[in-house]
C-alpha cells in the first residue's frame, strides 16, 4: 500500500523516528510486529536494495500512521530515508510477526532492550496505557549514554501515568552516569527482578549479540526457555 512520509524526529543522537501516512487505510496490527517498508530510489542503492522490514514504534490505537524508529547507519536505505523529504511517497506491506504481549495479564512481564530494541517495547507500553491493561511490566533497558537513548523522557514519564510499571536504565559506556553501568546478565537481572525469575515471562530484543547474551545469561541462572521470547535486530 502507498504510505507518505508524514514526519521525521531524531529521537536520540543517530536515531530517526520516521512518521507514515497511511492515507486513510485502516491497518490493523498487534504491538511487536513490523512492516516491510520499501523507499523510492535516490540513485544511492547498495546489494541489500531499499526493501527493509522495520518494527512499529506507535501504538495500534493511532489511526492512519505508522512510526518507526531506526539508527542510522551506513547503509542506501538509511542513507535515503535520511534525506527523503516530508511527503515522499514510500511502499509498505502488510504487518508480519510473532513477537507480541502475552495474553496471560496476570503473569508479570519483564521487558529487555538493548538500544533500538526499545521500539517494540514503546508500542507495547503505549498500548498497555491507552487500554488500561493491567499487566506489571519492568524495563530493563540497556545503552552506551543517555544522549543514545532514545525515548528516554517518554519511557520516564511512563513511570509516572503507567500503573505497575518500573524502569531500570543502565549506561553501559558512560563514566559520569550516576546509576547502573553493568551489561545485563544474570547477576544484574537477579539484582533488580525480585522473587522467583520463573515467575515472569521475559521479553527480549536488542542487537542479535545482545539478545543472544540475554538469553544465554537468563538460562544460566535458571530461568526456563518457556519463560523467554526474544526478537534479534540485525543491522542494515
Amino acid at each position: 500500500m502507498r504510505a507518505l512520509i508524514k514526519e521525521k524526529q531524531e529521537v536520540a543522537k543517530g536515531t530517526l523516528l520516521v512518521t507514515f501516512d497511511l492515507l486513510g487505510e485502516d491497518v490493523e496490527f498487534t504491538p511487536g510486529q513490523y512492516f516491510f517498508v520499501t523507499l523510492p530510489s535516490v540513485d544511492d542503492e547498495d546489494e541489500k536494495g531499499l526493501r527493509r522490514h522495520i518494527t512499529v514504534v506507535n501504538s495500534p490505537n493511532e489511526k492512519g500512521v505508522l512510526g518507526f524508529a531506526t539508527r542510522m547507519r551506513d547503509s542506501a536505505f538509511k542513507r535515503t530515508l535520511r534525506v527523503l523529504p516530508v511527503g515522499s511517497e514510500v511502499d509498505v506491506e502488510p504487518p508480519k510477526g510473532t513477537f507480541s504481549l502475552p495474553e496471560d495479564t496476570s503473569r508479570p512481564l519483564v521487558f529487555v532492550a538493548g538500544g533500538i530494541g526499545i521500539t517494540v517495547f514503546r508500542s507495547m507500553l503505549r498500548y498497555i496505557r491507552e487500554d488500561g491493561l493491567p499487566y506489571r511490566v519492568t524495563l530493563i533497558y540497556s545503552n552506551r549514554d543517555p544522549e543514545s537513548t532514545a525515548f528516554l523522557d517518554e519511557l520516564r514519564e511512563f513511570e509516572q501515568t503507567l500503573a505497575d510499571f518500573r524502569l531500570i536504565l543502565t549506561m553501559t559506556q558512560d563514566p559520569g552516569w550516576e546509576g547502573e553501568t553493568r551489561k545485563v546478565d544474570g547477576e544484574f537481572v537477579n539484582d533488580h527482578v525480585d522473587g522467583d525469575l520463573n515467575g515472569y515471562t521475559f521479553l527480549v530484543a536488542g542487537p542479535p549479540a545482545m539478545a543472544e547474551g540475554v538469553q544465554t545469561a537468563l538460562k544460566e541462572a535458571g530461568v526456563d526457555a518457556e519463560n523467554v521470547i526474544a526478537e534479534r535486530y540485525s543491522r542494515y
